[in-house]
């Protein structure tokens, strides 16, 4: 049987909260070692996750390049999706956790499976996964390597 998400979990993670400045969330990411980090609010909520590659755009101002267009009749009509410039623009020009984070992530409960948070975690891409009560308090994080290594002792 598969251990729970509880026995693997890094069941006190480094988080920031929603206005911490973008030096100091590159300074705990680098301190820590982390590709990414939890936001909370004051409470212990999980409000976002914010990652290198938020981080990244936040670095690249310029690179905010709006999709082809055609105008017609004094209006423009974006031939593609507008919502990751849109994305793109907001992360750029942003200063703290909450204005660069990704909202609404990908979670799992502590009492969940290895194997539930490897499918997680292997479905969404993601190396690393926030472990929330039933309330959405943050209570750890579980990564990629745990589950592997969780499911390699299964075996």
């Amino acid at each position: 049987m598969s251990a729970s998400v509880s026995e693997i979990m890094d069941a006190d993670p480094v988080s920031v909260g929603p206005e911490e400045g973008v030096e100091r969330i590159v300074e705990l990411m680098h301190e820590n070692e982390l590709p990414g980090l939890p936001v909370v609010d004051d409470d212990g909520i999980l409000l976002g996750i914010i990652t290198e590659s938020d981080l990244l755009l936040f670095d690249e101002p310029d690179d905010v390049d709006p999709p082809p267009s055609v105008q017609i009749m004094g209006g423009v009509i974006y031939l593609g999706s507008v919502k990751h410039w849109e994305e793109r623009v907001r992360k750029s020009i942003a200063g703290t956790a909450a204005e660069l984070m990704t909202d609404d992530p990908i979670t799992i409960t502590a009492d969940a499976s290895a194997h539930d948070a490897g499918h997680l975690i292997s479905e969404h891409r993601h190396n690393r996964l926030p472990v929330v009560d039933d309330e959405g308090h943050l209570v750890g994080v579980v990564t990629r390597v745990d589950v592997l290594e969780a499911l390699l002792e299964d075996r």
